[in-house]
């Protein structure tokens, strides 16, 4: 069983817990607006929330999955990815992607998962709306946040794909790589002798 197996803890029992629930408001979003045919299952995800989301979507809708990654890797530190996503935000230009889609005309449903950076949409996701064409396809966007909720990204999102039918999005708060960091860092500084 999950319980028995050492690789399966706390944290991956609530994110498969909050997979289930953002499958079942999918589901109603996606099927209350008539969506049929061909479903993709579009992600990016750094710290791996917006990916245990994305893959119980694709389970339940036999979806075909596409991983959002940037050509060159984004920084592992933390602080530096948070400059690196800042620097991209401002600058509004395009991330060049690791991989290619190819036709997504055969799709009429897209479920198009992000974390909410800095209240906006990833440059990452920014530069795949730029370069695929939604116009037509029922769009269910869900976002997972640390901090900063949902912002700007859904103005942007419909600024991006003006022809596509977009339903509410499901949003969760996840947790955040900066609290986690700050409760360690504030462990280590209480220790008190060098390790």
């Amino acid at each position: 069983s999950m319980a028995q197996d050492p690789t399966f803890d706390r944290r991956d029992a609530l994110r498969a817990a909050l997979a289930a629930g953002a499958i079942a408001a999918a589901s109603r979003l996606a099927f209350a607006q008539g969506a049929e045919g061909p479903r993709l299952v579009v992600y990016l995800s750094r710290s791996g929330n917006t990916r245990v989301i994305a893959g119980a979507l694709a389970r339940r809708f036999g979806a075909d999955v596409f991983e959002l990654r940037p050509r060159e890797p984004w920084p592992a530190d933390y602080d530096e990815m948070v400059a690196w996503a800042r620097r991209l935000r401002e600058s509004e230009a395009d991330v060049p992607l690791a991989g290619s889609l190819g036709d997504i005309d055969r799709y009429r449903t897209v479920f198009l998962g992000f974390p909410g950076w800095r209240t906006d949409l990833p440059a990452v996701t920014r530069g795949f709306l730029r370069g695929h064409d939604l116009s037509g396809k029922t769009v269910v966007p869900f976002i997972t946040y640390g901090s900063s909720g949902e912002g700007s990204s859904m103005r942007t999102l419909r600024a991006l794909a003006p022809d596509a039918r977009l339903v509410e999005p499901f949003v969760l708060r996840c947790d955040q790589e900066r609290s986690t960091l700050d409760s360690l860092n504030a462990w280590l500084d209480g220790v008190g002798e060098p390790l």
